[in-house]
C-alpha cells in the first residue's frame, strides 16, 4: 500500500484497529476461519484512484473495522490473510473493493463470493442493493445516516464505525443462507462465469484506447470521431498519471469542442468552452501535440461514422416474443433477466441462431436459449389462461 498521512486523531471504539499489534491479535482469530466478509469505505471524488479508508471483515462471530490511514500501522499480514486460498472472501457487489485491493495487493483475493450475484441468481431481483438485500433475508432496517461520510477524515465517530461494521456483520450472516439455497437449488455453478469476470485482474484495467467509449457522442464524422478517440486517451493517461478524476483533467464536451474545431495554435484555444487556463494553460502544447499527431495519420486509421441503430434490425414480434419468453422464464426460475441475456443479446438471437451470446450455451441455454429456438422456429407456442402464459409444444 502507499504511504498514508500520520493521522493524529483516533477513535476509541473497541472494533477499531489502529495498530499493528492490535492487527495482529485480530487476525490470529480468523486464521481457520472458513469464509471472511469484506467491506470497504474509500473516497474517490477528487482522485482517480479510490483512497481506501477502512477494511471492515467478519467470520461471523467476530468483526472489526481496520483503519488504514492510522500511522505505522503495516497492513501486510492483513494481505496476506486475504490473499490465502482456503478461505472464501465475501462481498456485496464486489467490483469497486476488488479494483481497491488489486492496486493495494497486486493480486486479487480469491476464492470470491458475490452475495448481489447469488441473490440475482435466487431470484431478488436484478442488481439489488444491498440495504434491500438485508431486509428481504433479515428483517433489518439499516441505519444509513452515515452513509455519505467522508471517510478520510478522522477521528471517526462511533457511529461511524457501527454503521461500517454492520455491513459486514449482515453479509457475514446472509453467506451461508445463501450457499444453503443455492446448494438446494443446484446453482452454485450458474455463478461460474459470473465469479471468473470478478476474479480476472482484466476485468480491472482501463485501457485507454477505449476511453472515449464514455463520452456520450450522438454522430460524428470520421476525422473529428477520430481526434475524440485519441483526445480520450490522452486525457485518461494523464489522469491516472496526476490520479485526478477525468473531468478535472478535462470535461467530455470541451474534447468534444476540441475534436469538432481542431484548433492549430495556442490562440484558437480561448474559444474552447472550459478549456482550463484558455490559450496560456498548461494543457495547449500536449493538446496541440495529440492534434497534430493525429492530423499525421494516413486515412486508413480514419474509424467509421458513428452509426447509432444496426443496420439490421429483428422483425418486432420475433423480439415481443423473445422478451415475454425471457420474463415468463425467469420469473418461473426465480432469476434476474440480465443474467440470462441483455437487451443487445436478445436482438443477436432474433436476427442469428448462432449468434455468439451468452444464452447459447452452458446453463443458460438449458433454462432459456433452447425454447428461444424452439420458440423462434415455430416448435412453442404462447398461450395466455387466466393471468399467466403458458408454453406449448407443436407437433411437427
Amino acid at each position: 500500500m502507499g504511504k498514508s498521512q500520520p493521522q493524529s486523531k483516533s477513535s476509541h471504539h473497541p472494533d477499531l484497529i489502529t495498530t499493528s499489534e492490535g492487527l495482529a491479535a485480530l487476525l490470529s482469530e480468523f486464521e481457520a476461519a472458513p469464509f471472511l466478509a469484506i467491506d470497504t469505505e474509500f473516497m474517490r471524488e477528487h482522485t482517480y484512484y479510490a483512497q481506501l479508508c477502512l477494511v471492515q471483515i467478519s467470520n461471523g462471530e467476530r468483526a472489526a473495522a481496520i483503519d488504514p490511514l492510522a500511522a505505522g500501522i503495516d497492513l501486510q499480514p492483513l494481505w496476506d490473510l486475504l490473499v490465502r486460498t482456503d478461505i472464501v472472501k465475501v462481498f456485496h457487489a464486489a467490483h469497486q473493493d476488488l479494483e481497491i485491493f488489486l492496486k493495494e495487493i497486486g493480486t486479487l483475493p480469491v476464492p470470491l463470493f458475490d452475495s448481489q450475484i447469488a441473490a440475482m441468481v435466487l431470484g431478488h431481483g436484478d442488481q439489488i442493493g444491498y440495504d434491500r438485500l438485508v431486509r428481504a433475508m433479515l428483517k433489518i432496517d439499516i441505519d444509513k445516516t452515515s452513509r455519505f461520510t467522508d471517510w478520510s477524515r478522522r477521528p471517526l465517530s462511533d457511529r461511524q464505525i457501527s454503521y461500517a461494521l454492520d455491513d459486514v456483520i449482515h453479509l457475514a450472516a446472509m453467506y451461508p443462507m445463501l450457499s444453503t439455497e443455492l446448494d438446494q437449488k443446484g446453482r452454485v455453478e450458474w455463478l461460474a462465469d459470473e465469479n471468473a469476470k470478478l476474479a480476472d485482474p482484466a476485468t480491472y484495467q482501463t485501457n485507454p484506447d477505449d476511453a472515449w467509449k464514455r463520452i456520450k457522442v450522438r454522430s460524428m464524422r470520421p476525422a473529428p470521431f477520430r481526434r475524440m478517440m485519441h483526445l480520450a486517451a490522452w486525457r485518461e493517461t494523464e489522469a491516472k498519471k496526476r490520479n485526478l478524476p477525468r473531468n478535472r483533467v478535462m470535461r467530455d464536451e470541451t474534447i468534444l469542442d476540441l475534436a469538432g474545431s481542431n484548433p492549430a495554435k495556442a490562440d484558437d484555444f480561448g474559444k474552447i468552452r472550459n478549456f482550463p487556463g484558455g490559450g496560456n494553460g498548461k494543457l495547449v502544447a500536449p493538446v496541440l501535440q495529440v492534434l497534430k499527431t493525429v492530423e499525421n495519420m494516413p486515412d486508413s486509421t480514419l474509424p467509421e461514422a458513428k452509426i447509432e441503430s444496426r443496420t439490421a434490425r429483428p422483425p418486432v414480434a420475433v423480439m415481443e416474443l423473445l422478451r415475454v419468453l425471457l420474463k415468463h422464464i425467469t420469473d418461473a426460475e426465480g432469476i434476474a433477466p440480465r443474467l440470462i441475456a441483455s437487451a443487445d443479446e436478445l436482438e443477436q438471437l432474433a436476427l442469428d441462431d448462432d449468434a455468439p451470446v451468452r444464452a447459447m450455451s452452458g446453463w443458460r441455454y438449458d433454462v432459456f436459449g433452447k425454447a428461444a429456438l424452439r420458440l423462434k422456429h415455430g416448435k412453442t407456442a404462447m398461450a395466455v389462461k387466466g393471468r399467466h402464459i403458458r408454453l406449448i409444444d407443436i407437433d411437427e
